[in-house]
């Protein structure tokens, strides 16, 4: 397979005794890919976020663009062997974890499997402003396949204000006409 070339969703919320507090753990698992054999092309700001689900704790995300020859199947494995490594235990969707990783995009476009469970891009990562903010730092330009749009459209798609409430429907043009 050729090279290829992968965003990559970093987080953290749970310190490790080793590594110290989120932040360290998400320098220490970049430095830990690279050890396996990844290319770190770039990696992003760290930056802090709220909890999605049931955890208390405020989380540290950040993404990496890198290079393997791995198709997405295998790195996915890699990836969770890494999370094991830093002592995450899998249960409770969306609980405190020492370390999440996940593919957000690749080079290669679109992608999905059954075994292992597998969607590129990422199902979530349009509603994510976690991924999306550091991902526009570093992976602006790049187009989300499904969509068209840019990383940085769709960050700045996930910045703005929403709307309370629903709009009236628009008028229909006989409803505007006046005689």
């Amino acid at each position: 397979m050729p090279h290829m070339l992968y965003l990559i969703a970093l987080g953290s919320n749970q310190r490790h005794q080793h590594f110290g507090g989120p932040r360290a753990i998400i320098a220490a698992a970049g430095q830990r890919l690279a050890e396996q054999g990844l290319t770190m092309v770039e990696t992003s700001g760290t930056i802090a976020s709220r909890p999605v689900g049931p955890s208390q704790r405020c989380y540290a995300n950040g993404v990496a663009i890198i290079e393997t020859t791995l198709p997405p199947p295998a790195l996915l494995a890699l990836l969770k062997r890494t999370e094991s490594e830093f002592g995450r235990r899998r249960g409770q969707a969306w609980s405190r974890r020492v370390l999440d990783l996940d593919i957000i995009l690749w080079s290669g476009g679109t992608f999905a499997s059954d075994q292992p469970a597998l969607t590129i891009p990422h199902p979530l990562m349009r509603e994510r402003s976690f991924v999306l903010r550091p991902a526009a730092e570093i992976a602006g330009d790049w187009r989300d396949p499904l969509t068209g749009r840019t990383i940085a459209q769709l960050d700045a798609r996930n910045r703005r204000p929403r709307k309370q409430g629903k709009k009236a429907p628009k008028p229909l043009d006989h409803e505007t006409k006046r005689p």
